[in-house]
């Protein structure tokens, strides 16, 4: 199964049994009793300075200079919110702005997905970048997501790492797609086949793979391309935790880190898992492992429906503000609203409550950060 069109296609995903549990994620909540005007006025400084704060720790939403984004699109005060939306060919700005209405608020990213095929003709899945893409890109940050496949192509037709890192695409296919997106002009997101920790042995090891992923990058230096901020997506898996190390490239070749993590619920037989305990272990593990000052990205995340128990999708997405403010350095948060193969397995919103409670998410502060 792959998606038509612009989706992306069958992922293989190893389920999560063996990730530990980061445990429920607690949060108290506190409650004002203001008695007096100088509670009130002892509150609103304290609110004041804390929009105000410019650090990247900072749990305030802020709407001054301090708080535009910076060269790498990072924004000082919060995080961005953003999702994939299901969409066919040509239609794209049309369903985000219906996903927007749903949600109530615009999306800060908006995440698409191309192949490797030639980029010629009108074929969307070749071309970073399509008209579609340009449009939605007027108001919007763009995560473009490259994988080295050709949906539908031959097996002959797929690329790998070793033919990548060799320069043996350059002409047809990596150099194309770099003018496409330097002629665009505004900074995009750039992953180059996320989730790589699954993709081996068919692509190649993980060794051709950190070469393939430093020659696009350098390829693309080399021919002036210097509005792609270099994101690395990976499972985050942590029972991938050998292949997620031997495959990063290194911080001189990644602006961004991130990672898809889900409950999965009966679709993976994994248990009801918590928004906290799906992204707790991962988060931590990337901290110690791999980078502990990248600009992270839940670059994926979502849940299954509990059938016994409608508002449970609702109950999750409520979590998410909370847990988000605690995860240091996560400065993104992309919905997934589509559904993975397999029984049990549609993890798009299933209902109006589960809809009213992400407005009410998206709708935090932390998660509206000025664009400019």
């Amino acid at each position: 199964m792959r998606f038509n069109r612009l989706h992306r296609p069958f992922r293989r995903r190893k389920p999560p049994e063996e990730q530990p549990a980061a445990g429920p994620y607690a949060s108290s909540r506190r409650r004002l009793l203001i008695t007096s005007a100088t509670v009130v006025s002892a509150v609103l400084v304290g609110a004041l300075a804390l929009r105000d704060a410019s650090g990247p720790d900072s749990q305030g939403a802020g709407s001054g200079a301090d708080c535009r984004p910076t060269a790498l699109l990072e924004p000082p005060c919060g995080a961005w919110f953003g999702a994939f939306v299901p969409h066919e060919r040509g239609d794209l700005p049309e369903k985000v702005r219906a996903y927007e209405k749903r949600v109530g608020r615009e999306l800060d990213i908006v995440y698409t997905y191309h192949d490797m095929s030639l980029p010629q003709g009108t074929r969307r899945e070749g071309q970073l970048l399509t008209p579609e893409e340009r449009r939605v890109g007027e108001d919007h940050l763009l995560l473009l997501s490259w994988e080295s496949k050709w949906w539908g192509g031959t097996k002959k037709q797929q690329p790998t790492w070793k033919q990548i890192a060799s320069g043996e695409l350059d002409d047809k296919v990596i150099d194309v797609q770099a003018e496409r997106v330097k002629d665009y002009g505004k900074k995009v997101f750039l992953s180059f086949d996320l989730e790589m920790d699954t993709r081996t042995p068919d692509n190649g090891t993980p060794a051709e793979y950190v070469k393939a992923y430093r020659h696009i990058h350098d390829r693309f230096r080399e021919l002036g391309v210097d509005n792609v901020v270099w994101t690395w997506i990976t499972t985050g898996y942590l029972d991938h935790a050998d292949e997620m190390k031997r495959m990063y490239p290194g911080d001189q070749y990644v602006d961004w880190i991130g990672y898809n993590q889900y409950n999965y619920y009966r679709c993976h037989n994994t248990g009801w898992m918590t928004f906290a305990q799906t992204q707790n272990a991962a988060h931590d593990w990337i901290r110690e492992n791999l980078s502990d000052d990248k600009p992270l990205m839940l670059s994926e995340f979502g849940t299954a429906v509990d059938s016994a128990r409608p508002q449970r999708q609702a109950e999750w997405y409520a979590q998410v503000p909370g847990v988000l403010k605690g995860l240091e350095g996560v400065k993104a948060a992309l919905q997934w609203n589509y559904r993975d193969p397999g029984p049990h397995c549609n993890l798009a919103l299933a209902n109006d409550a589960a809809w009213d409670s992400l407005r009410k998410a998206a709708a935090d502060p932390y998660l509206n950060q000025p664009l400019k």
